[in-house]
């Protein structure tokens, strides 16, 4: 023990135990002492950062999607994934986003601030829906999604100039406006009949909302579709007095198979007819006079040419009088010329049991006399200051197009016609055009129109008070106008561009996106792209005979080429199928119209229709359904007498008579079908 000696100021004696020196064995020891607590803090410290991301991972999760900085998935009831998309126009910042019920939202990108939010929608028991949107607050910044396609077959969209059923992806194309556009003139463009809306085999559907500026891209090697909103390069404007800026909202609906998805989307987003047109447009043929005559039509071939449709025994629903029946383009009076009494020739023809359509459109050339009128009272689409007329090239010419926005036009073009129905007894009208890719890429019309498309819905209107017959080839939110809407011209040709095999395709397409009173193109094509035989232009005999029997089995039939400019045996079988299609096709085509009113539910169907289970089935292309039981299989190779036919699980019986009751689908491999045949079964 030390012993303190007293001394300096205030020092005191005290007794004092020294301290000991730590020895060399005790040192480990508070090293692993002091490595233990790191560890605890660390794993504390883990647990934490563990707890807080599974509390995220649950935050960012809405029924059966999971949200993270660069896109979603979404499951079916089962697990699997259906549906996936990525964002392309920014990353989220997950600490900017909440959850409020089935709300998730966020405020912010990793550079900037934004609106989105994904909203859990449960309508029914078998659906299950999301609201997806992304709003963009600086303007010019353009929103971009973009949608793996490698889950299933996806269908929907627009016509193509090359169609196929499900969609084919083939190559890269960066987001371009999706907007109607003649693909006969335009190949690589999207077509005239076209709506934001696709269907997947795994009973996934997806539908951009009306009001999206919105662009279609799609890269086959990354399997992506790229659903794009933008102002800036773009024929969309915001509404007036707005900043362009993006929006990108849609919905993404998943249920328990293909048709069932399908009907709900139907019935809660598209437009259904307000009528059946009339019942003779579905039972007997329209007789058109533009493969055989083209521009060159007057008075005398007319009335020859309605002659000889009496002379064959073969029914009209109508005649039609195409091209260049007036002396202009623009005017609305018959050419005195080709046509020096054309108030006889339509009496002639009334006598005769004939009701006629003219061919109509919304251009008005600078050489006719009409064009000066509509120049002075404004009634063209104009140049984006509004103050001169916007000159636009179509395919007859140069002049203006009417402003369908503009009351006044409207009421004018329909003076036009009321004129030719009151003073000839004119029974409907051909409107052709009306794709926006005749608008010029900058304009303006009376009432600001956002989407360009919209102008081809405005066309389409003009149509109602002759849907009962008129014809459209365009067509956008237009399935309630109830008219009969014809695919763009086919070419002469056997193949899937524009020619025989596209037709199945382009209709069961075209069903699918709501319009179900379809007019196929005239039997046999337009004469273009053809074989040339004796002093005639006519469409190979082969090719026109298998397009007549596929025709046939369609919602209505159009001649143009007629069947006496070949042979008799080809008169022969054009008098059988248009007896059949009367007889059997027409009145099944009824009794689904009369349902599409209230359905929508298409009356062409795709094999999946009844067979949703079916991989098979999604890829077949070459077969339709009328209803749930007709069941339609047509050559459509040339040379061939043959043809292998998948049979959907079922009670079938053959057009030759033959029964086929399976419970498993079944493979007919060449199955004989003569050149006068078409093979059909009929569900028993």
């Amino acid at each position: 023990m030390y012993q303190v000696v007293p001394g300096g100021a205030g020092g005191t004696i005290t007794d004092v135990i020294p301290k000991q020196k730590h020895s060399k064995d005790t040192r480990p020891l508070v090293g692993a002492g002091v490595i233990g607590l790191v560890l605890v803090i660390a794993a504390v410290t883990a647990w934490c950062y563990y707890i807080a991301s599974i509390r995220k991972a649950e935050l960012l999760k809405t029924q059966l999607l999971d949200l993270n900085k660069d896109g979603y998935i979404i499951r079916n009831q089962g697990g699997s994934i259906v549906f996936r998309m990525d964002f392309r126009s920014g990353t989220l910042d997950l600490d900017s986003c909440s959850k409020e019920g089935e709300m998730l939202s966020c405020g912010r990108t990793t550079d900037r601030k934004l609106n989105f939010f994904i909203e859990t929608v449960r309508p029914k028991d078998t659906v299950q829906c999301y609201r997806v949107r992304w709003e963009e607050l600086v303007p010019d910044i353009a929103v971009e999604h973009a949608m793996t396609y490698t889950f299933a077959h996806w269908y929907g969209g627009a016509v193509s100039a090359i169609q196929h059923w499900p969609v084919a992806i083939k190559g890269q194309q960066a987001p371009k406006p999706f907007v109607t556009s003649d693909i006969y003139a335009n190949r690589n463009e999207f077509g005239g009949i076209l709506e934001s809306y696709w269907l997947s085999s795994n009973a996934t559907a997806i539908k951009i909302n009306n009001s999206v500026p919105f662009h279609l891209g799609w890269n086959d090697t990354e399997k992506t579709m790229s659903f794009q909103a933008r102002y800036n390069d773009s024929p969309f404007k915001p509404n007036p007095g707005e900043e362009p800026c993006a929006e990108l909202s849609y919905r993404v609906c998943v249920g328990l198979d293909v048709t069932s998805i399908h009907k709900y989307m139907v019935r809660r987003y598209f437009n259904k007819p307000n009528k059946v047109p009339a019942k003779v447009m579905f039972r007997h043929p329209i007789w058109s006079t533009w493969a055989l005559h083209k521009t060159d039509i007057d008075q005398e071939k007319v009335l020859e040419y309605a002659a000889n449709i009496r002379k064959y025994n073969f029914n009209c629903s109508q005649l039609e009088i195409d091209d260049r029946y007036t002396r202009r383009y623009g005017e609305y009076e018959f050419d005195p010329t080709k046509f020096p009494n054309a108030s006889a020739m339509f009496q002639k023809l009334k006598s005769d049991g004939f009701l006629a359509s003219l061919w109509i459109h919304p251009f008005i050339n600078y050489d006719s006399e009409n064009f000066h009128t509509c120049v002075e009272r404004g009634l063209f689409v104009r140049e984006p200051t509004g103050r001169l007329p916007a000159l636009v090239r179509w395919w007859n010419g140069i002049g203006g197009i009417l402003d369908f926005t503009n009351p006044e036009a409207r009421d004018w073009f329909s003076s036009q016609l009321r004129s030719l129905r009151t003073r000839y007894g004119v029974s409907s009208f051909k409107f052709d055009a009306g794709e926006t890719n005749y608008l010029p890429w900058k304009f303006s019309t009376r009432t600001p129109i956002r989407d360009p498309s919209f102008f081809t819905r405005r066309y389409t209107e003009m149509a109602i008070p002759y849907n009962d017959r008129a014809e459209l080839r365009s067509g956008y939110q237009s399935q309630n106008i109830s008219c009969f809407f014809r695919p763009i011209d086919r070419d002469s040709v056997w193949g899937y561009e524009l020619g025989l095999k596209s037709i199945i395709p382009t209709v069961l397409t075209i069903s699918i996106l709501g319009y179900q009173f379809i007019l196929p193109d005239m039997i046999g094509g337009n004469a273009y792209l053809n074989r040339t035989e004796g002093n005639h232009v006519l469409p190979d005999r082969e090719l026109y005979i298998r397009w007549l029997e596929l025709t046939a089995f369609m919602p209505s039939m159009q001649f143009s080429i007629p069947p006496w400019e070949y042979d008799n045996e080809v008169v022969e079988i054009a008098r059988k199928y248009t007896a059949l299609h009367e007889s059997i096709v027409a009145p099944r085509v009824l009794e689904l119209a009369s349902e599409v009113v209230d359905t929508g539910d298409p009356i062409i169907r795709p094999l999946w229709w009844i067979a949703t289970g079916d991989e098979t089935a999604y890829k077949i292309d070459s077969q339709f359904l009328i209803g749930d039981d007709l069941m339609v299989a047509p050559v459509l190779e040339p040379g061939k007498q043959e043809r292998d036919i998948y049979l959907p699980a079922g009670r079938w019986k053959s057009y030759k008579g033959e029964r086929f009751d399976i419970k498993e689908p079944l493979h007919l491999t060449d199955y004989p079908v003569d050149l006068d045949e078409i093979a059909y079964f009929v569900w028993v």
